[in-house]
Order: structure tokens, then C-alpha cells, then sequence
């Protein structure tokens, strides 16, 4: 099991920040990143290192992949970086729908854990027929300058740092 799915379009930037971010946050849990776009076993780019850096979070090993069907299986909670990302699960693995959100609405809406799982918790927001809107994106980074990857991994460090302490127990606690 994995309990945190992040997902972005080539999992070479906002996917891989939002799991360094929850992972520092949360090592209880068990955090993979895929995207649904992908070349599958490239590194990070320099950029991408310099904005995990750059909020203080030590760097992960990290390749690229492409995010397969038992990955949103597995996964209790899939986090989308965009809307795209949710759309793309809807239409690829319709069955992940209800327990995939964007990152975003899982900040604005989630409720403290009180019991129960991730699962239950996500369950519970209804995503899987919420309708999306432009305000749900995390903006892609990607072809920008280090200011830009910089602000994009600030922002989501500080999303993370809302969203952790309202996460239910992981499968590894």
C-alpha cells in the first residue's frame, strides 16, 4: 500500500516536491510520485534540486516514472498537482476517481483526521464527482527560470505544511 500517490504531468518537478515536502512532514507515511506524462528514469532537473533546496528539505533519490493503473490502485490518497491530473485519472482509471484530489482542494476542504483512514478521509470529500476549476493548479514550473521553480516549491512546502497534521495514520504506523 501507499498511502500518498502525488501526481504531476512529467513527475520531474511538482509531484517530486510535494512528496520531499510530506515526507519531511510525515515520515509515518509511505509517499510515492508519478506523473501522467512521463519519460520514464530521468533525474531532476537542477532547478528542481536547487527549489527543494531552497526550502531546507534534503534531496530525494529520484527518477521519473509514469504512473501506472496499480499505482492509483494502491495509492489511499492520490494528490494531483492540477486539475489536468485529475481529469487524466478520471479518463484513464475511472475506479482511482473518488479517492484522487488536487492538492489545493485537499487544503481548502479536508477535515482533521478523527479515526479512520486517509482513505475514509478523502472518501468523505466526495472527489470523485467534485467539479474542478482553474483555482485547483499548482502552475507547472517547467521551462521557467530558478525564481519560478523556487516560489513553486514554496508554495507547496507551505500547502504540505497545512495539510500534514490533518492526515490520518499511515499503512506504515
Amino acid at each position: 500500500m501507499t498511502d500518498v500517490l502525488f501526481i504531476c504531468t512529467g513527475n520531474a518537478a511538482r509531484s517530486v516536491m510535494g512528496g520531499v515536502s510530506l515526507h519531511a512532514r510525515r515520515p509515518d507515511l509511505a509517499i510515492e510520485t508519478a506523473g501522467t506524462l512521463v519519460v520514464d528514469g530521468q533525474p531532476m532537473s537542477i532547478r528542481t534540486r536547487a527549489a527543494i533546496e531552497g526550502v531546507g528539505h534534503p534531496l530525494p533519490r529520484h527518477a521519473s516514472r509514469q504512473v501506472e493503473p496499480i499505482d492509483l490502485d494502491r495509492a489511499a490518497l492520490v494528490v494531483a498537482l492540477a486539475p489536468e491530473h485529475v481529469e487524466w485519472v478520471r479518463r484513464t482509471h475511472s475506479t482511482a476517481a473518488d479517492h484522487t484530489v488536487t492538492l489545493l482542494r485537499l487544503v481548502r476542504d479536508l477535515k482533521p483526521a478523527d479515526g479512520g483512514s486517509i482513505r475514509d478521509q478523502v472518501l468523505a470529500l466526495g472527489a470523485g464527482d467534485a467539479e474542478l476549476g482553474d483555482w485547483e493548479e499548482v502552475v507547472d514550473p517547467g521551462g521557467g527560470e530558478i525564481d519560478v521553480f523556487a516560489e513553486c516549491a514554496r508554495q507547496i512546502d507551505g500547502l504540505i505544511e497545512d495539510l500534514a497534521p490533518r492526515l490520518a495514520s499511515g499503512t506504515l504506523s
